[in-house]
């Protein structure tokens, strides 16, 4: 039954409906509750989604994301879709104790701080807040990040280029102010990415945090064995 559903929805593009259970049962000469547990399967594999009182619809395809220090704009492109940013809001903002920490500065320095959804192909995938030092950028606003790679334009405006990053990942549940701007729903499961990147000569160029839409994306990993003596 599972893969007569597979075969059904593979030419089905994403957000498309399926028939109602009653009909699709029908049609396939099963009974609705073994429709149903082959249904939950492929809602489990995430192949597709249900929306109360909307109905069952094929889930969108998920964006791999490898483990690498790349730009969300490059990684996009390397998987032949289109990359874009909206910018929601930008604003120039003392550091505070917190943040000056991580970037490295004084808690009165001046900071940009950069909201953004980052789409691919026109449809969100992470809401993202972009911390900066304003001495390192002097000049930047929220219009030029629009439709645009920080990090080029880190290149190409100001000669400074990432040469090392520290990032985390945790599981994390959309908000509904987050819920608003990815096109999902408050409670949505969502990974929640703080990356600090450096340049070449040591000073913390960004502190970003970004909420990517976890039905869409998954964290995709190479590992590879160690020798029983090198153990580090």
């Amino acid at each position: 039954m599972r893969q007569r559903l597979e075969d059904l929805i593979a030419p089905m593009s994403p957000g498309e409906p399926l028939p109602a259970e009653r009909d699709l049962a029908a049609d396939l000469g099963v009974a609705r509750m073994t429709l149903r547990r082959a249904v939950e399967a492929l809602v489990a594999d995430h192949r597709l989604i249900r929306r109360a009182g909307a109905g069952t619809f094929v889930a969108p395809t998920r964006v791999d994301q490898q483990l690498s220090a790349t730009s969300f704009s490059s990684d996009m492109r390397s998987r032949g879709m289109t990359p874009g940013a909206h910018t929601v809001w930008a604003r120039e903002q003392p550091a505070g104790v917190m943040l000056a920490s991580v970037l490295g500065i004084d808690p009165t320095a001046r900071l940009v701080h950069v909201r953004r959804v980052r789409t691919a192909d026109g449809e969100p995938m992470a809401l993202e807040d972009l911390h900066v030092p304003a001495a390192l950028v002097p000049g930047l606003t929220g219009t030029d990040l629009e439709d645009a790679s920080f990090y080029q334009l880190l290149d190409s405006r100001y000669g400074l280029s990432i040469s090392a990053a520290t990032q985390t990942i945790e599981p994390h549940l959309v908000t509904p102010d987050e819920a608003d701007h990815l096109g999902t729903h408050a409670g949505a499961p969502a990974f929640l990415f703080e990356r600090t990147s450096r340049v070449s000569d040591g000073q913390v160029a960004e502190f970003v945090r970004s909420v990517y839409r976890g039905d869409r994306y998954r964290i995709l990993v190479d590992i590879f064995p160690t020798s029983t003596g090198d153990r580090r």
